[in-house]
């Protein structure tokens, strides 16, 4: 039985008449007479079992956007319902408002609506839905909790998407839709355009401008269907947080950019999640379905607090790829995890394909280096120089083995990580 405030209330109206007759029997009959009509108040309220209930929660939704969980609760009962039900969730869903007065007549039902607006990736799980109902005079009533599952997937924000249109116009450019022209090893001949002051005379089509007597020039597109592997590094050091949130959500948004960016120029696009096993994987998907798989496969990637298994990555991306492709490994530059792991066989990937090795970048270093004003801080900057110079080192290590190394603050990955693979595009070496 569960009692509201008005059966306080009742309690609190004894209080005269105790002062009146200030003894024990008063307290006890008064006390007696509260819980008789709560009691009797309770008996008379609906069955809470006797609720039908169903959720409908959307199949998944974006960080920070909102979704509408819908309770949808039948009286199957011969007495009025009338009570508040609530529709649990964790406190990562970001559920307002999640009680709801009820007062339906029997057999009929009614709506509940619960906003959510998600604070974080990954699966939210609906918990328990419970019942109150109270009798007709609103003193007590009973309670039950009914199991409803119910799950929604919290996709990653993409907030990244805005360098889209952007990068898009640049290839567009590279495809030669638009006038420019494009040269370099591993292009396709495209067309034959007028000359221009500006071309390459290398360019220069001697057989055609013969025929025609008129200068004509070759232009070049880069070559479609390529593949890209996007290897998301999940371990311990993806954790880190940089600023308010960890390493791996801005690599999330990397691969969600660059994913939208290399299907759109033609290309195959393929992920793999790993730390020292495969943790998710997007292959196959082709045209719209591979943002939806790859937004479905990122939204439950979460770092894993052990040591990456960068064997076991060379691995995976011979199983994966037989031919020359781009493999960009989303992944942190920290010296000693670098050096321990990735740095001895980096060298088996550059000498099949082109490697790309994107990393987050802490915005606070830069301020510890900045800092001078006391002691204290002359320390930090110190340390902050030496991480740094290590971070340099490294990086140099890498592409002296034949992979290009972009280290980025987290706003700036996703966009400059977008070049390179333009960058490579342009210059036909994909």
């Amino acid at each position: 039985m569960a009692v509201t405030w008005r059966a306080v209330v009742l309690a609190a109206l004894g209080l005269p008449a105790v002062l009146l007759v200030p003894a024990g029997a008063t307290v006890l009959l008064w006390a007696l007479l509260v819980v008789v009509a709560c009691a009797l108040d309770a008996s008379l309220a609906a069955s809470p079992r006797q609720v039908g209930v169903r959720r409908d929660v959307p199949a998944s939704v974006r960080l920070t956007e909102a979704a509408t969980s819908t309770l949808t609760l039948s009286n199957v009962g011969r007495r009025r319902l009338r009570g508040v039900v609530r529709d649990a969730w964790p406190p990562s869903s970001g559920a307002r408002q999640d009680r709801h007065r009820l007062d339906v007549p029997a057999g009929e039902g009614t709506r509940a609506r619960t906003v959510l607006v998600p604070t974080r990736r990954g699966d939210a799980h609906a918990d328990r839905v419970t019942v109150r109902t109270v009798g007709p005079l609103g003193l007590a009533g009973r309670q039950a909790s009914l199991t409803v599952p119910g799950r929604l997937r919290v996709l990653p924000e993409f907030a990244s998407r805005r360098h889209l249109p952007s990068r898009l116009a640049r290839l567009k450019e590279l495809d030669g839709r638009a006038a420019v022209q494009v040269r370099g090893p591993g292009t396709e001949f495209d067309s034959l355009r007028e000359y221009v002051i500006g071309d390459d005379v290398r360019s220069i089509d001697w057989r055609a401008t013969a025929r025609r007597s008129d200068v004509v020039v070759r232009t070049w597109r880069p070559e479609r269907d390529r593949r890209v592997l996007i290897v998301l590094d999940t371990g311990r050091t993806s954790a880190v947080r940089v600023l308010d949130a960890p390493r791996i959500d801005a690599s999330i948004e990397a691969a969600l950019l660059l994913a939208a960016l290399a299907t759109r120029a033609g290309d195959r696009v393929e992920l793999v999640v790993f730390d020292r096993r495969v943790r998710g994987r997007v292959a196959g998907a082709t045209g719209p379905r591979v943002m939806a798989a790859f937004a479905d496969t990122l939204a439950l990637a979460e770092p894993e607090l052990v040591e990456t298994d960068w064997p076991g990555v060379v691995a995976q991306v011979r199983e994966r790829l037989s031919q020359r492709a781009l493999v960009v490994l989303l992944t942190a530059l920290d010296p000693a995890a670098v050096e321990q792991g990735l740095l001895g066989v980096v060298g088996q990937l550059t000498e099949r394909h082109q490697v790309v090795l994107a990393s987050v970048a802490d915005p606070e270093v830069d301020s510890l280096r900045a800092d001078r004003d006391g002691a204290a801080a002359v320390f930090d900057a110190a340390a902050a120089e030496r991480v740094g110079l290590e971070r340099a080192a490294v990086a140099l290590r890498l592409r002296q083995r034949g992979a290009e190394v972009l280290d980025a603050l987290p706003d700036d990955l996703a966009p400059r990580l977008a070049d390179t693979y333009l960058a490579l595009k342009a210059a036909g070496r994909l």
